[in-house]
């Protein structure tokens, strides 16, 4: 692709598009801000009017009183409320290794109530390792890592890996296509030669009956399917995440429903929920299934938080409510997720959803606060009882007032983030 259909130019869009996001809290700031000039501006005359006028005072104590109204009116707190918040978030995000890339990403994610996890490279660490490769026929190894080399799903990079480490070079291959959650596919004279899932690959039932007692307790697989050569296995192991487990119990004890979705088998998703103490798990779901699923809970007002990291969990990080996935993930997924987080430990997404909870607590607050300052100050200037300097101290103090309160951002959060994650 060249010009505007590059994926480069195609990321530029989404992140200019991302930039031009408003929140909810700033679109309610900028529709009072369209309101509050002509208010403010019609108050002063009026009070100007009313005092030279009705009270019968020279006019030139009367303008002063104007002018001390049009400066305790001055919206710097109620135009500071949101963005003092939203920019001490980022940063604080920005040190626990997350990127927030889209501007309602935190008050979306202050009110997601449901995380929904991938398994291969978010819950586990994405490093799977290729178990008795030397029982592989070389050919059939060599071909595999040939084709995983067109993809960057982990069991793909895993597979190139280990055959280089046998010292079975992969070759060029041209004309391989990926499904996303399936696998790839190369068209050949003798039939179409296929690497990826058990059904992507088409083994018989019979066949995965027959090696059942070796997929016991196993983690992930790949399957070459070369006709009419006969299928071959590649098994793997792929740790969990170190803090995976705290991760999700910290989650459950802030009453976050939980749920795993996963293309894999259900022996090896059932082997991590159990490990991790899920419940909610779903195996053998294609791309759709994960869309779709993410829209019924949808329907159900179900607001949900997806973490997930391969090119099968694009449109799923699209679908969901607020989406964040790691920085290993393949690039459409960072493309597309809300916040993308760094390090090997799953921690961040524990500190993000509780920088975005005590973020919107904060932006309330100063909305609050910059309301009261009004409610409380501009009948004052009105009555005549605040001079401009006065004034010009309030002013300047709310909005002191409101960027010490969005501070209290930096302290107050050790009690959410267990210090043992």
């Amino acid at each position: 692709a060249v010009g505007d259909g590059t994926l480069l130019a195609e990321m530029a869009r989404l992140l200019e598009a991302a930039e031009q996001q408003k929140g909810r809290y700033v679109a309610l700031a900028d529709r009072v801000a369209r309101l509050y000039a002509p208010v403010v501006h019609l108050a002063a005359l009026l009070t100007f009017l009313g005092w030279w006028l009705l009270a019968g005072i020279a006019w030139q104590p009367a303008l002063l009183i104007a002018v001390s109204v049009l400066i305790i009116t001055c919206p710097c707190a109620l135009a500071l409320a949101v963005p003092a918040v939203q920019v001490i978030a980022t940063g604080r995000l920005m040190r626990s290794g997350v990127l927030v890339k889209s501007g309602t990403a935190l008050e979306r994610l202050a009110r997601a109530e449901m995380v929904v996890f991938d398994k291969t490279g978010t819950l586990t660490e994405g490093r799977p390792a290729l178990t008795e490769g030397e029982a592989i026929d070389g050919d059939a190894f060599r071909l595999a890592a040939s084709l995983a080399t067109t993809s960057r799903h982990p069991l793909a990079r895993a597979l190139v890996r280990a055959a280089e480490t046998a010292g079975l070079r992969p070759l060029a291959v041209g004309g391989a296509r990926e499904v996303p959650g399936y696998g790839i596919a190369l068209a050949t004279p003798d039939g179409e030669i296929r690497l990826g899932s058990r059904s992507f690959c088409g083994i018989p039932e019979d066949e995965e009956a027959a090696t059942a007692a070796a997929d016991a307790g196993s983690g992930p697989e790949l399957w070459l399917a070369q006709p009419p050569l006969p299928p071959v296995r590649f098994a793997f192991a792929d740790a969990l995440r170190a803090d995976a487990a705290a991760v999700i119990a910290a989650l459950e004890a802030h009453d976050y429903d939980v749920v795993l979705m996963s293309g894999d088998r259900a022996a090896a998703v059932d082997a991590v929920a159990d490990a991790l103490a899920i419940d909610d798990r779903r195996a053998r779901l294609t791309p759709a299934d994960k869309v779709e699923h993410l829209r019924a809970l949808a329907e159900h007002d179900r607001l949900t938080l997806m973490v997930g990291d391969g090119l099968n969990d694009a449109p799923a990080l699209a679908a969901a409510y607020v989406s964040m996935s790691p920085s290993t993930a393949v690039d459409l997924s960072q493309t597309t997720a809300d916040l993308v987080f760094q390090g090997a430990r799953l921690r961040p997404v524990i500190d993000a959803l509780a920088i975005a909870r005590r973020a919107a607590v904060l932006v309330r607050q100063n909305l609050a606060l910059a309301l009261l300052y009004n409610v409380i100050t501009v009948p004052l200037a009105i009555a005549g009882l605040v001079t401009p300097l006065i004034a010009a101290i309030a002013m300047s103090s709310s909005s002191l007032l409101v960027m010490f309160n969005a501070l209290r951002l930096n302290r107050g959060l050790r009690s959410w983030m267990s210090s043992s994650i």
